[in-house]
């Protein structure tokens, strides 16, 4: 048939406590950040903006079959911190020939807000990223923003990323959400490409679950 006959494994990832605060992911073809607490509350419902506008610093593995690391650690009184790393194995991990992604993140997450702040180094550039939210306590929505930097080694031009996005999460049984941003990562001194995108995802029953959606 048109979709083959063969099974694909994404990834695979085991998940332990390392005592009471820490927390330890180790897997294949899974994202370094993985164990990362991005302040974002907008379910994002496309590829292109549900990173709440930290593609790079938020990365993901450099390719199929990469060795990934990730850790988080409770700090306490709402702060939390982690670390990642995702390398290529096929040319040896933290070798000057491989690929090799490593970063780190604090975030802060509070009643109705939250702020992180997070950091990769990518091999060839390196990437920051500030994502904060608000939540009302009345029927406004909540707000999630994002912005990021990435400078690249060898290059002039860098590259940058913003996300807005908003959502109520009780309208009638189900939940509405509106964001804009840049297409992913966009080039300084070229034309800048927008995604906008607005949803509605309401439970048909216990078991499952419709999203209505328009983007551009």
């Amino acid at each position: 048939n048109a979709m083959g006959d063969k099974m694909t494994l994404d990834g695979i990832s085991y998940t332990f406590p390392l005592g009471d605060k820490t927390t330890v992911l180790v897997g294949d073809s899974t994202d370094g950040s993985a164990l990362y607490s991005t302040a974002c509350v907008y379910g994002g419902f496309t590829n292109t903006l549900d990173d709440c506008g930290n593609a790079s610093s938020a990365f993901t593995a450099p390719d199929a079959g990469a060795t990934s690391l990730s850790a988080s650690y409770d700090i306490g009184n709402g702060f939390t911190g982690a670390i990642g790393y995702a390398g290529n194995g096929s040319e040896g991990l933290v070798t000057a020939q491989g690929t090799d992604y490593y970063g780190g993140q604090i975030a802060y997450a509070a009643d109705s807000y939250g702020a992180s702040v997070t950091y990769a180094d990518l091999d060839t550039a390196t990437s920051w990223a500030l994502n904060g939210y608000y939540t009302f306590a009345s029927d406004l929505p909540s707000i999630s923003v994002g912005y990021e930097f990435t400078e690249n080694e060898g290059a002039t031009l860098d590259d940058t990323q913003w996300f807005a996005g908003i959502q109520w999460d009780e309208v009638g049984p189900g939940s509405l959400g509106i964001a804009a941003g840049t297409k992913g990562p966009q080039r300084d001194g070229t034309t800048e490409e927008m995604a906008y995108e607005a949803f509605y995802s309401y439970p048909v029953n216990d078991g499952m679950t419709i999203t209505p959606a328009v983007f551009i």
